[in-house]
């Protein structure tokens, strides 16, 4: 009997273009559904504590902030977290033989047109200071560019988990502003931060609450948080053309100098002397970062340009006409004595020469001279390793 045949099956297959269809479908499928997990569980605070800094590549000595990432292998980068976990204060384990203090304050604090082993706080460093107890003087530089007391609570806040022994505030008048508060980037990149800062210091802030508006659901997923993410890659990319060079700022070759000639305009912040009241300057910034520091604070007043200039009768720089500056530090004098603060008056102590291209930038003889007058402070008693006597 002859073996029967049996039928022959055709399968049926998708043509490439339905599988491709499926493909793209199903791609989509994950990468909406990846978003709302990322949306959900928003890990941006997790994913900028997750750095080759401190790891592959060295801690940075400031916090990461560049105008031209390409000359200065840095870029400025306004997640909170990732700034901290690329300073070498993140690695730096405290044990009892270090002193640490840490210096608070803007872009003449953080080192404009200086290299960063020229800032005041590498400076410092380089003394080799003790102190009278034999602990090792440490000292951070944790300035950051932009002109807010708001700004700088912030960052002081952040840094208080650092254990920190003292905090060296550098303020200035054009960090005091009510007005001014809000207007750092920094600020409105890392809103639910603030705006819990604000809550627990009490501080209330005109236009905070329109300003600094937490991220809704969408603006948390990984379309929204594209740029922060976009940054924290290519800031770690940064991390090896800064550690073969060390150069974390650009500094040209000739810059704009800071104005000696000077306008005859009198305002201040757009108001005229009868129009500014004390209550304008937000000195409750500072009384909020004294009650939420653990860590004594020494407040410096900044050195400022004094000009010899045109119209030098009416303004003493760019910034300040002088009955507002006048205003302030009689104001601030005001507000030292009656909250019992430390402060260090620098405002008038530096010569015109040292003034680069801004009336609070100064050059290394600058630097220099502020460092000595810093460390003959009877708030700043450190000795040098190599003597026993005050350093002067």
């Amino acid at each position: 009997m002859a073996e029967q045949e049996l039928p022959e099956v055709h399968t049926v297959g998708l043509s490439p273009k339905h599988s491709m269809i499926r493909l793209i479908l199903k791609t989509l499928l994950i990468l909406i559904v990846f978003n709302i997990l990322f949306g959900y569980f928003d890990p941006i605070s997790s994913l900028g504590k997750m750095s080759l800094y401190n790891n592959l590549f060295p801690g940075r000595s400031r916090l990461p902030y560049g105008d031209d990432p390409s000359l200065s292998f840095n870029m400025t980068v306004n997640q909170l977290d990732a700034m901290f976990a690329s300073h070498e204060i993140q690695k730096s384990t405290k044990d009892d033989r270090e002193y640490r203090v840490l210096l608070v304050g803007d872009s003449s604090v953080w080192g404009f047109l200086q290299k960063n082993d020229e800032t005041i706080a590498a400076r410092l460093n380089r003394k080799e200071l003790q102190t009278s107890d034999g602990r090792m003087v440490r000292f951070y530089n944790l300035g950051y560019p932009t002109l807010s007391l708001t700004k700088d609570l912030l960052i002081l806040d952040y840094a208080s988990g650092y254990q920190p022994d003292l905090i060296l505030w550098f303020i200035t008048l054009e960090a005091l502003p009510r007005k001014k508060q809000l207007d750092s980037p920094l600020l409105t990149f890392n809103t639910e931060a603030v705006l819990e800062l604000l809550e627990r210091s009490g501080l209330e802030i005109e236009g905070a609450s329109e300003m600094l508006q937490p991220p809704g659901f969408w603006e948390k997923t990984i379309v929204g948080r594209r740029r922060i993410i976009a940054d924290l890659i290519r800031y770690q990319i940064y991390g090896l053309l800064w550690t073969a060079t060390n150069v974390d700022h650009h500094i040209p070759a000739s810059y704009n100098q800071r104005a000696e000639d000077l306008s005859d305009d009198i305002t201040f912040q757009g108001m005229l002397p009868e129009e500014f009241q004390p209550t304008m300057m937000a000195f409750e910034v500072i009384r909020a970062g004294m009650n939420l520091s653990e860590a004594p604070i020494v407040l410096v007043n900044e050195p400022i340009f004094i000009s010899e200039g045109e119209n030098s009768d009416i303004r003493y720089n760019f910034y300040y006409p002088i009955w507002a500056y006048d205003r302030y530090l009689s104001s601030l004098e005001h507000e030292v004595e009656s909250n019992a603060w430390d402060l260090i008056n620098l405002w008038d102590v530096l010569p015109r020469k040292v003034f680069t291209d801004s009336a609070i930038h100064y050059n290394q003889e600058g630097v220099e001279l502020v460092l000595t007058k810093l460390l003959s402070s009877k708030h700043l008693i450190f000795y040098e390793t190599s003597t026993t006597s005050k350093v002067d």
